[in-house]
C-alpha cells in the first residue's frame, strides 16, 4: 500500500501558492508569482525597501498592477514571502552542524565550513535580510518570527554540540548552551552583515574568517584550535 504522504504535500504546497483572492494558480499563474517575485528581490537590491513600489515591479516584470494585486496584497506580503523562502534556504547552515564533526582535529575545519557558509548566505540574502532586520527592529511579529526561527534553528544545533563537550568534561557545567551558542551565532550574523566593512578598516575576509571559525570551534568544544 502507498503512503499517503506525497498527496499530503502536494495539498501543503498548493496551499502556499495561493492567489490573493485564494485561488490556486495554474503552472502560468505559477510562473508569473515567480516572475514577480523575482522582481520584488531585484528591486529590493537596488532600491530602499521603502521606496518600492508595486506599480515598478509589475513594469519590470512586464505585467500590470492588477496583475500583482492577484497574488500579493502588497510589497510587504511578497516581500514576506521571499524571507519565508530565505529562512528555508538556511536549513543547510544547520545540517553543516549537525552532519559536520566536531572531534578534536577535525572541529576547525567544520567551524570554517559554516563560516564559510555563514559569509556567502548572507551576502546572497543581504537585500532581504536587511528588510527582516528593519521590520523586527521596528516590532513587526512576522518578520521577527521569521529571523528568530533562522537563527534559533542554528543556535540550538551549536548547544548541543556545547553539551557533548560538557559531557566529555572539555566545558564547564555551570557554563548554559544556548547562551554560548547564542552569543557564537549573533557574532557570526554580525559579522558576516558587515564583512564589507571589516574590509574597509582594513580586515582581510581571510584572516576574519579564521578568527570567526577560531571562536566557534573554542567555544562549542573548549578545544583550543591549532595555529
Amino acid at each position: 500500500m502507498s503512503e499517503p504522504t506525497p498527496l499530503r504535500r502536494v495539498e501543503d504546497h498548493s496551499e502556499e501558492l495561493r492567489a490573493a483572492d485564494g485561488r490556486v494558480p495554474g503552472l502560468r499563474g505559477r510562473a508569473t508569482r515567480q516572475r514577480l517575485l523575482a522582481c520584488t528581490l531585484e528591486m529590493l537590491t537596488s532600491t530602499s525597501y521603502r521606496d518600492v513600489k508595486v506599480i515598478d515591479i509589475a513594469r519590470e516584470a512586464g505585467t500590470s498592477p492588477a496583475t500583482f494585486y492577484q497574488y500579493f496584497p502588497d510589497v510587504e506580503a511578497a516581500t514576506l514571502v521571499l524571507a519565508e523562502e530565505m529562512a528555508q534556504q538556511g536549513q543547510h547552515l544547520r545540517l553543516i552542524i549537525t552532519e559536520g564533526s566536531w572531534l578534536e582535529g577535525e572541529a576547525m575545519a567544520t567551524a570554517l565550513e559554516l563560516v564559510d557558509a555563514f559569509l556567502v548566505f548572507w551576502d546572497s540574502h543581504r537585500s532581504v535580510l536587511r528588510v527582516v532586520d528593519l521590520a523586527t527592529d521596528e516590532g513587526d511579529g512576522r518578520f521577527q518570527k521569521i529571523r528568530v526561527r533562522l537563527l534559533n534553528d542554528i543556535t540550538t544545533a551549536l548547544a548541543e554540540v556545547v553539551r557533548q563537550a560538557q559531557k566529555a568534561g572539555r566545558i564547564p557545567k555551570t557554563i548554559d548552551p544556548m547562551a554560548a551558542a547564542g552569543v557564537l551565532v549573533a557574532m557570526l550574523a554580525h559579522t558576516a552583515a558587515h564583512q564589507y566593512g571589516f574590509e574597509f578598516w582594513g580586515i582581510r575576509t581571510a584572516k576574519l574568517r579564521q578568527s570567526m571559525a577560531r571562536q566557534v570551534s573554542w567555544g562549542v568544544t573548549g578545544i583550543i584550535p591549532p595555529d
